[in-house]
């Protein structure tokens, strides 16, 4: 199977959703179904010591998900097909292998109240984080609780608490242990913002540090010299400006487990919404992470170093129509101690029913 055979298949499951979704109907099930196409062209340059690498990624998700009274059950699949090969993702700081077919969603979640939910599986971290601490396309298997409480008409008090395990890849045996609180204000109005707050305890990083997914985290020989255990702090403003939507995010995180080289921060602002039919998207990132800031194996891989370095990115994105968008992102990194930077370059077609 090659990327067209992936695209073709991804085509004709999306001109089906309709069709099983008019099934249901008819038949008084509550089956609901969705699923998200990603192909990317991936260019990286200027790397110390290698050449440069130019590869092609996709990664097709199918899934369902149904409901029982106040019981939601959620099942996916996930394949991925590349040019390059599973032995490259380790040093291409992959969080995802290049080719695989692998399960990702198989949750149950409860609706133990109007505000109050229970969350038990493989599924999505059920926390609010930017990519410079996790990477959101990861699926590890916990347990979690939220409770939500109005403080207003558009305002409301958020909390989450969980303990998951990892399951990176190469039998990964971390556990994350987490907690976020934050409060919301003018949810759904054209100004407002946030404020969240979050502490993340990874432990039981061996097997992950064997296996070099650590990646610039130090290390005392095998061990990691630092713990992991990091605390965030996150504001948001949201806003429209003559009917374009504006966001601004800032990020800054301290890693309690290390005496030094331990902090970390983020700032985002995006103007416009690619997910909206013929709708342009412009976005501005920048991030700072020192090396024992951030569990170097979690965060996002869309840039190349996960710690050790500082960096910003710029996107432009297109929304065809509801269901397909196209973004075209660059990357300009620089590792620390290392003068000349590093350049990525990736142009994406996604899509999502």
């Amino acid at each position: 199977m090659n990327i067209r055979s992936l695209l073709l298949m991804a085509v004709c499951s999306g001109l089906s959703f309709p069709v099983l979704a008019q099934e249901d109907d008819t038949s008084s099930s509550v089956w609901s179904w969705y699923g998200d196409l990603k192909l990317r062209v991936d260019h990286v340059q200027d790397l110390a010591g290698r050449d440069d690498v130019e590869r092609n990624r996709s990664r097709f998700r199918f899934g369902a998900r149904r409901m029982f009274d106040n019981l939601e059950f959620g099942i996916a699949l996930e394949a991925a097909l590349g040019s390059d090969d599973n032995r490259d993702n380790r040093r291409n700081n992959d969080n995802e292998r290049s080719d695989a077919v692998n399960l990702d969603e198989f949750y149950l979640r409860w609706n133990a109240g109007d505000n109050t939910s229970l969350l038990f599986g493989r599924t999505a971290l059920p926390l609010s984080l930017t990519p410079m601490l996790w990477d959101a396309d990861l699926r590890p298997i916990g347990a979690s609780i939220s409770h939500n409480i109005a403080t207003g008409d558009f305002d409301r008090l958020a909390l989450t608490a969980g303990y998951f395990a990892g399951t990176h890849l190469y039998d990964d045996e971390s556990r994350i242990a987490a907690v976020q609180a934050g409060w919301f204000l003018r949810e759904g109005t054209d100004f407002g913002g946030d404020i969240q707050i979050a502490w993340l305890d990874f432990s039981d990083l061996e097997q992950l540090t064997l296996n070099g997914l650590a990646r610039t985290n130090r290390r005392a020989g095998l061990p990691l010299l630092s713990d992991y255990r990091i605390v965030d702090l996150q504001a948001g403003l949201h806003a429209t400006l003559a009917g374009w939507p504006l966001a601004l995010r800032a990020d800054v995180a301290r890693n309690t487990g290390a005496d030094d080289q331990n902090e970390a921060g983020r700032f985002t602002a995006v103007l416009g919404d690619k997910l909206q039919p013929m709708g342009w998207e412009y976005g501005f990132a920048a991030q700072r992470i020192q090396r024992d800031a951030a569990m170097a194996a979690f965060n996002e891989d869309d840039w190349w170093f996960h710690s050790f370095a500082k960096g910003h990115m710029l996107w432009v994105g297109y929304g065809i129509d509801e269901t397909w968008n196209t973004q075209f992102s660059m990357f300009r990194e620089n590792r620390d101690g290392v003068s000349e930077d590093v350049d990525r370059f990736i142009l994406e077609l996604n899509a999502r029913w």
